[in-house]
């Protein structure tokens, strides 16, 4: 497993600054329609990524991983490819909620448009 905590407070705020919407676990449980325990282990598995916020202490996850009531199918396989590419979890996010001009816009955003496998073509040439 990547690194989720331990992130030092400059880290997060850089962070904070590109994805800005979070939502603390409970948040996403009760919007999955599951308990807490369950989000960590959609956490553990790579189907969602969260960081703890040095702050206050509390783990989120970018709000824009979740999608009608739903994890965003399509975020799974792309935090394996970036994982593989030897992305922190810290790192993952920040990849995904950076603008980038050749998209254009956000990875995070092409995934929630179902464009995963430009995404992924994109992140599996991050290892190289």
């Amino acid at each position: 497993m990547k690194k989720t905590s331990g992130n030092t407070t400059e880290e997060f705020d850089r962070l904070d600054g590109l994805v800005q919407d979070w939502l603390p676990l409970p948040d996403v449980a009760e919007q999955l329609g599951l308990v807490v325990t369950r989000v960590h282990a959609l956490i553990d598995d790579g189907t969602l990524l969260a960081v703890r916020n040095p702050h206050d202490n509390v783990r989120r996850v970018p709000a824009a991983f979740l999608l009608d009531g739903a994890v965003l199918d399509s975020l799974k396989g792309t935090v394996a490819v970036l994982r593989d590419a030897a992305y922190t979890d810290v790192e993952a996010i920040a990849w995904l909620f950076t603008e980038d001009e050749s998209l254009p816009g956000r990875p995070v955003d092409a995934l929630r448009d179902g464009r995963k496998t430009e995404i992924r073509r994109r992140a599996q040439v991050l290892g190289w």
